[in-house]
């Protein structure tokens, strides 16, 4: 039975469930999970037979936690992310509005001229359509920090939440002080969002600035009353940190994991080099839990897909569904460390499905246009404004109960009766919103530009509010992006201040192995009889999914960009990308997340065309860097996608394909075959720094090999995708320059260095890492100087195909497909 709003929701309550599956081609909990009601054995056997067995082969247990290194013998009982660990505040309660239960968390807005732009949000107790308290910020930057590296002092041996405690711990010395006062965002009688707009001076070094709230008091014991960050030097590029998949999926055993570990490498890079800036590429909380141990868990069992569809969502479901996401929201964006890096490390975020519920977005139409998903999407984007983008929400969200005032757009004067809503929420200019609602969350795209200091650029496409299975994103708001991107970058290159890098931040990868062959399977008619008897004997329970009945795993397939589905509009953004590239001789580098697998994608020109990387505007890295927290899959699966790595043609004049990066596994583990060096199964984040060319003389990888010898000039001329493809690849993996602390970044060509740092034990609580490093040079592209194979291959087929084989014809002396319009 589900809870009601007016229930505390504790979490020492949450009944320990293992039906959890361990199969990791997925990233949620088995349907069998969904289903039971009491914990049992983890290694009790299940009830699905034939097919369920032989999909489920690859199931891994996880390890058991160990005590002194001594397996304890007891039975494994994974921690389900349930209703979180803070309490619902009952409504008819007082507060004084003065305790903060989450927060503080900072994001960064934009840079304009020699001002940095930001934001700090904290959430207090308690509220409604006043608020019995506004808090003040104090900001200020801060004067004496010779004696301190990044956030610890070098004199004091701290660990990494320490460190952030040490400095926390102390007045701030300023003569900088300015008072920001506070802005409600949103406010009902649990809870009151206060958000703090910040301006940072920037000057010619960088600077480190700090921040308080004065007149509160912290639920957390261990929260620091001072927080401090980092501004870049007007002219330095910022230090980028990303990372996706930031929570663990419903039944997994977080011990056996050692909880949010990696947070604790984060921190202390940190304290070693700040971080200017953190890109969340989705997935920056779980809320699947909502169906299994949450309110939907009823509406998940009903076995006739027809009556779930027709299920509605009226107000009482919906206030226990906004109690769900609310303290879901509490509990984890106050788990340490993740919480310290939230109020130390300016973020960007873009959102993906977990964020809302697993596969949002890649089901069949009928089942996504349903009451209760139309319902969740709404509150699911409503804490997402809320705690990633510190925005007001809309003053309602959906509910059978209400009319629609125009279609998509409801308004129910109830759920406002006893809250307060910021309504002059014009959206800051680092935001491009789309200019129409998504089909399932009735509210806009929210894109994005920003300058990351002086010489890169910044753009993240919101590929959920708008997808379906057949479409990541509108065409008009690709169109509403690029004019954008070209509006900045044109206006950039006119100052003369020319951006040399692009970021470009997507959910899931777009330069990845296909497993198309799967996708015919899962979706082929012989799955037909299969899907009856599931529906009338639960034959094969933990393969269909329980909302549209489909493979469980196919919304996975759906979702990537390399689907059959999605394969036109992805060919056509990697053509415009690179016709972006040419126009302002820019270059670009994708981060995406999502697979739970660390790999090193990417496009780069046809080898018969012969063009250095250098000058190369089709080559383009993608990063993909997955997950920071939930579990990765097990080594077969790492190892069947790395057999698929073969090299394809997106069209005549562009390949792409996986870069062998691994030269090891991280630490003494042996997680992979040994021929596979292409995909990681570990837990992980990536960092990408500038080779400012303010540095001083260091040799770079464009340079010098890693054995110190000089590279030939056409060493890498001709060469495929299965081999390094310039001087910066050269050597990529742990040996690096890239991937060593004291080398990474100083090299003063322009390139960027980018560093992907590998968990090497999942017991270790520290979450210690191994780097793996590569160097991706600044483009010099020169319109005309190389041919295209477009004039001799009309007749190619622009589709993805194994084979390495390249064409023999000779290149063409036209230039590079002009810019569209």
């Amino acid at each position: 039975m589900a809870r009601t709003h007016h229930e505390p929701l504790e979490l020492d309550d949450d009944p320990r469930n293992p039906y959890a599956s361990a199969n990791r081609w997925r990233h949620q909990e088995s349907s069998a999970f969904a289903r039971a009601a009491l914990a049992r054995d983890a290694n009790s056997a299940g009830s699905s037979r034939d097919l369920a067995d032989f999909l489920n082969a690859s199931r891994v247990e996880p390890s058991r936690p160990t005590t002194n290194g001594i397996a304890t013998g007891t039975a494994y009982k994974p921690i389900v992310i349930g209703d979180g660990a803070a309490d619902v505040v009952d409504d008819g309660a007082w507060h004084d509005g003065k305790e903060v239960v989450c927060g503080p968390l900072l994001n960064y807005r934009r840079m304009e001229g020699n001002t940095w732009y930001g934001s700090v949000l904290v959430v207090t107790r308690g509220g409604g359509k006043t608020q019995p308290f506004q808090p003040t910020l104090r900001l200020g930057r801060v004067e004496l920090a010779e004696d301190q590296s990044g956030l610890v002092s070098d004199r004091v041996p701290v660990d990494a939440v320490g460190a952030v405690r040490e400095n926390g711990s102390h007045p701030v010395r300023s003569n900088h002080g300015t008072d920001v006062a506070g802005i409600c965002l949103y406010s009902d009688p649990r809870v009151t969002f206060w958000n703090f707009p910040i301006t940072c001076d920037m000057a010619t070094t960088e600077t480190k600035w700090a921040y308080s709230i004065s007149d509160v008091r912290y639920k957390s014991a261990t929260k620091p009353k001072t927080n401090y960050f980092f501004v870049p030097a007007i002219d330095e590029s910022m230090r980028i940190m990303f990372c996706s998949c930031n929570g663990f999926s419903v039944g997994t055993d977080e011990e056996a994991w050692s909880g949010p570990a990696l947070w604790n490498d984060v921190m202390r890079n940190h304290a070693k080099a700040p971080f200017h800036v953190m890109l969340g590429g989705g997935d920056q909380i779980y809320n699947d839990g909502i169906r299994v141990a949450g309110p939907l868990r009823e509406w998940t069992e009903i076995g006739s897909p027809k009556k779930r569809r027709e299920y509605p969502f009226p107000e009482k479901l919906r206030k226990e569904c906004d109690d769900y996401y609310l303290n879901n929201y509490l509990r984890w964006y106050s788990t340490e460390p993740f919480a310290a890096a939230n109020g130390q490390i300016p973020q960007l975020n873009i959102w993906d499905d977990h964020d809302i519920i697993d596969g949002f977005g890649s089901y069949v139409d009928e089942f996504m246009r349903c009451d209760v998903f139309r319902g969740i999407g709404g509150l699911a984007h409503k804490y997402y404004m809320l705690f990633q983008h510190h925005l007001a929400p809309p003053p309602s969200t959906y509910t059978t109960d209400a009319a629609p005032i125009e279609p998509g757009r409801f308004e129910d004067q109830g759920q406002v009766s006893n809250a307060y809503v910021k309504l002059d929420n014009t959206p800051e200019p680092c935001y491009i919103v789309g200019g129409k609602p998504g089909p399932y969350v009735a509210e806009h795209s929210m894109n994005m530009f920003a300058k990351l200091g002086a010489r890169i650029a910044f753009m993240g496409i919101d590929a959920r509010t708008e997808r379906t299975r057949h479409q990541v994103n509108y065409p008009e708001t690709y169109d509403l992006i690029f004019d954008r991107v070209q509006s900045e970058l044109r206006v950039a290159a006119r100052t003369g201040h020319p951006f040399r890098h692009l970021i470009l931040l997507l959910g899931i990868p777009i330069a990845y192995p296909r497993l198309t062959w799967l996708e015919n399977i899962f979706s082929s008619p012989i799955i037909a009889p299969i899907k009856f008897m599931n529906r009338r004997f639960g034959f094969g329970g933990g393969v269909f999914n329980h909302f549209d009945g489909s493979v469980d795993l196919l919304d996975d397939l759906d979702d990537h960009y390399t689907a059959r589905t999605h394969k036109k509009e992805r060919n056509a953004l990697v053509e415009r990308l690179q016709d972006l590239c040419a126009e302002f001789s820019i270059r670009l580098t994708i981060l995406g997340g999502d697979v739970h697998l660390a790999a090193l994608g990417r496009f780069y020109s046809n080898p018969n065309l012969h063009i250095p990387v250098e000058e190369d505007h089709r080559y383009m890295v993608n990063v993909v860097s997955s997950a920071i927290v939930n579990k990765p899959p097990p080594a077969a699966i790492a190892n069947l996608l790395a057999s698929r790595n073969k090299i394809h043609h997106l069209n005549a004049d562009t390949d792409e394909t996986l870069m062998d990066l691994f030269d090891k596994d991280p630490g003494d583990s042996n997680k992979t075959r040994g021929s596979n060096h292409v995909t990681m199964p570990s837990r992980n984040y990536a960092i990408l720094t500038e080779n400012s060319p303010n540095n001083p003389g260091y040799p770079a990888n464009g340079q010098l090999g890693q054995d110190g010898e000089e590279i030939e000039e056409n060493a890498f001329d001709g060469k495929d995708g299965h081999s390094f493809l310039h001087a910066g690849e050269h050597g990529a993996g742990t040996q690096h320059k890239a991937s060593q602390p004291e080398t990474h970044g100083k090299g003063n060509d322009g390139s960027l260095d980018c560093c992907i740092r590998v968990e090497m034990d999942q017991h270790d609580k520290e979450g210690r890492t191994e780097p793996y490093g590569l160097t991706i040079p600044a483009l010099r592209y020169e319109a005309g100087k190389f041919g295209t194979n477009v004039h001799h291959r009309l007749g190619l087929r622009h589709h993805s195909r194994p084979g390495t084989a390249v064409s023999t014809a000779p290149p063409s002396t036209a230039s590079a497909p002009e810019r569209r319009h």
